[in-house]
């Protein structure tokens, strides 16, 4: 159990990719981490392919002190997380209070609208490339980027390294 102790928050919505909030989800609780699904509402929430998750949470409910990584997976989910102020708040705190920000794919426009990713260097899917540099990120093409406390993925062909990442930072954390 080598995160016993470390507690996890994935944030969903309708149409999130289903591998990037159920892969982060099963590996992280087999490492011993707490993970807590939080959404807009407490309910249930589809995958882009139908899958169901079921959110544990409503966002504005939890204390975001609580935890040691967000992890944002991508779909078209992000889309819908940027305009609740309660997410934004959210990842904004955690990332500003150096807790590990962990956007994959689309999940980098949250922590865009959030306003962290000045000076950070990030990937993400190659559509919102541009979202990210007019930010302020300096993108780079890689499996996963990691810095500082932001760790950056693609797509879901990436996940393995993405967790790898994950894993170990909260292990050193």
């Amino acid at each position: 159990m080598e995160l016993k102790g470390k507690k996890a928050l994935i944030l969903i919505e309708d149409e999130y990719e289903d591998l990037e909030a159920w892969y982060p989800k099963l590996r992280l609780t087999e490492a011993g981490a707490e993970v807590v699904v939080a959404g807009p509402e407490k309910k249930t929430y589809h995958g882009k392919k139908g899958y169901p998750m079921e959110a544990d949470a409503r966002v504005e409910d939890i204390n975001w002190k609580d935890f040691d990584v967000v992890v944002i997976p991508g779909g078209y989910a992000p889309d819908k997380l940027r305009r609740y102020k309660a997410v934004l708040k959210v990842v904004k705190a955690m990332g500003e209070a150096g807790k590990v920000v962990a956007p994959i794919c689309h999940g980098a426009w949250v922590p865009i609208s959030a306003g962290i990713v000045k000076g950070k260097k990030m990937t993400c899917f190659f559509a919102i490339k541009d979202d990210l540099q007019n930010a302020g990120a300096l993108y780079e093409d890689r499996v996963v980027v990691v810095d500082g406390n932001m760790i950056s993925s693609r797509c879901p062909s990436d996940l393995p390294d993405f967790l790898k990442a994950i894993i170990s930072r909260l292990k050193a954390a």
